[in-house]
C-alpha cells in the first residue's frame, strides 16, 4: 500500500491516507461534480487497508461543507471503519467542527450514532487551524 495525498480544490477536500501510521485526514469541502469518481478511490483504498490495518487507526474529518451525495460516501467510509473495529483493531474518528457551525456538529453526532466506532468531537474557532 502507498500513502495517498490529494490537494484540496474548490469542490473536493484535501486527503491524506497513510497506511503506515494508520492515519486518515480529510478536510475541506466535498461538492464534487462526480462524487463517485472522487470517493471511489478513497473507498477502494480502505478496502485494501482493512486486511493490512495498523493496530490503531485514527480518522480525522473536518468538513467545511458537503453535499448529500458526498454524505452517502462518507457514511460508506465510516461503515468500513466498522469492519476494522469488528476485527479487533482500535479505531477512532476525530470529528472536527467550527464552533460557529452547529449543523456540522449535529451531522457528526448523527454519523456517530450510525456506526460502532468511537467519535471524539473537536471544536475549534474559525481562526484556528484543525486537522
Amino acid at each position: 500500500m502507498e500513502i495517498v495525498t490529494l490537494e484540496a480544490t474548490h469542490e473536493t477536500p484535501s486527503v491524506l491516507l497513510d497506511p503506515f501510521k494508520g492515519e486518515v485526514e480529510i478536510k475541506g469541502r466535498s461538492i464534487p461534480e462526480n462524487p463517485e469518481a472522487f470517493w471511489s478511490g478513497i473507498l477502494q483504498w480502505f478496502d485494501s487497508y482493512v486486511p493490512e490495518a495498523q493496530s490503531k487507526t485514527t480518522v480525522k474529518l473536518d468538513f467545511e461543507y458537503f453535499n448529500i451525495s458526498s454524505s452517502k460516501r462518507i457514511l460508506f467510509l465510516l461503515y468500513k471503519l466498522n469492519e476494522l473495529n469488528e476485527s479487533g483493531k482500535e479505531v477512532m474518528v476525530e470529528w472536527h467542527y467550527r464552533s460557529s457551525d452547529e449543523d456540522m456538529y449535529e451531522v457528526g453526532q448523527d454519523y456517530a450514532f450510525m456506526v460502532k466506532v468511537p467519535f471524539h468531537f473537536v471544536e475549534y474557532q474559525d481562526s484556528e487551524i484543525a486537522v
